[in-house]
């Protein structure tokens, strides 16, 4: 079995990940944002704008400054990549599709629970047909939008009509074609968003499929343990250890030892461990780099959170804290705040995590000035 260091398996990561490939320096386009959906596999969808939306972050982390509106039409409108519950909100490559088909069969209606409900399975169906006969619609776009109901959390705060659109997305009915600027949804029937050849695949058995699922991840994350592989794409974790050791005993994956780790652990059987790694990126909490907590704690030593929900007078980092990725290492946490109206990217509060670090070392300078430039900030504060 392959012994590796906690630092080869960080730097495995990091590379497989795109974060220590050099960002491009000429015009971007399909093609750089086609690769880095082929590193990551999946990216998350979060609405929170403090700084700039999720999505966009992950790829400054690894592109530097290019067009939003860019990604977003090739997200919501090339039909090689498609929204949906793959991680959570997410969006990933159009192969993945026919493998989730699994899911979409026992899709539940936990987003919307009434809409599943036999008592509304008209309502569904007549939004279904008023989508089909239209075109995209938006939830508030609907003849008829069903009234408040409420959410599992026993608030209103959610139409009935908005409900049976998730539940028909879910179901694969639907799939979300745009987001507009305030990440409003659009939707449309799957086959008008992905192409014939993508809905019409042939579907492998659930078995098979989760095992494809597992594959990729551990491909993307370059080494990890059962249940790291089972979070990329939210799959049941006993299960897929099982699945795991079947991978193994047949080659698609390649069990190693990591140092300090104490789970059965496996990696990518192409594995490449770089000897250094020259990353200098600020990191969206819910970059697939850190959004397992866990395993963040694993390779990097770092409790960390996002403390949005936290009371002001108990954060510890701040409102919308990133990280920041130096070489191999998380060398701080950085609360950032887009202020618009005054044209300043503000650092709110700077946490050290490696002693000598600050704002004024050179690769944080420049990676913050970076960022402000990149949204539209006259100046860092």
């Amino acid at each position: 079995m392959r012994r590796l260091t906690r630092s080869q398996a960080r730097r495995a990561t990091i590379a497989a990940l795109g974060l220590a490939r050099p960002r491009p320096s000429g015009r971007i386009d399909s093609r750089h944002f086609r690769r880095v959906y082929g590193d990551v596999g999946v990216v998350q969808i979060d609405p929170i704008n403090v700084v700039a939306r999720a999505h966009h972050q992950v790829f400054a982390s690894r592109l530097g400054p290019y067009d939003t509106d860019a990604l977003d039409r090739y997200i919501w409108r090339s039909g090689e990549v498609y929204e949906g519950w793959i991680h959570v909100d997410a969006t990933g490559p159009a192969e993945l599709w026919p493998l989730l088909a699994h899911r979409r069969a026992n899709t539940t209606s936990w987003r919307g629970w009434r809409a599943g409900n036999e008592e509304n399975a008209a309502f569904v169906d007549q939004v279904l047909d008023e989508i089909r006969d239209h075109g995209e619609l938006t939830a508030a776009q609907l003849s008829d939008t069903g009234g408040r109901h409420p959410t599992w959390a026993g608030q209103s705060s959610r139409s009935l009509g908005r409900a049976a659109l998730d539940y028909l997305h879910h179901r694969g009915d639907l799939l979300i074609s745009w987001r507009d600027d305030r990440m409003t949804c659009h939707f449309d029937l799957a086959e008008r968003v992905l192409p014939a050849a993508i809905i019409e695949a042939a579907v492998p058995a659930p078995d098979a499929a989760q095992k494809d699922l597992l594959v990729r991840a551990i491909r993307a994350m370059a080494v990890g343990t059962a249940a790291d592989a089972a979070d990329w794409h939210r799959q049941h974790v006993p299960t897929a250890r099982r699945q795991m050791e079947e991978l193994a005993d047949a080659g698609r994956v390649v069990r190693v030892d990591v140092e300090g780790w104490d789970q059965p652990t496996y990696a990518d059987p192409d594995l490449v461990i770089p000897r250094r790694v020259d990353a200098a990126a600020l990191i969206n909490p819910f970059d697939p780099l850190v959004w397992n907590r866990e395993r963040t704690a694993r390779l990097f030593d770092l409790e960390y959170r996002i403390e949005i929900y936290v009371p002001k007078e108990k954060r510890q980092y701040g409102y919308y804290a990133l990280p920041f990725l130096l070489g191999e290492e998380l060398v701080a946490l950085v609360d950032l705040k887009l202020d618009r109206t005054a044209g300043e990217l503000l650092v709110q509060q700077f946490t050290p995590l490696v002693a000598g670090i600050s704002p004024q070392t050179q690769e944080v300078r420049a990676e913050l000035a970076t960022w402000g430039a990149w949204l539209g900030a006259s100046s860092v504060v």
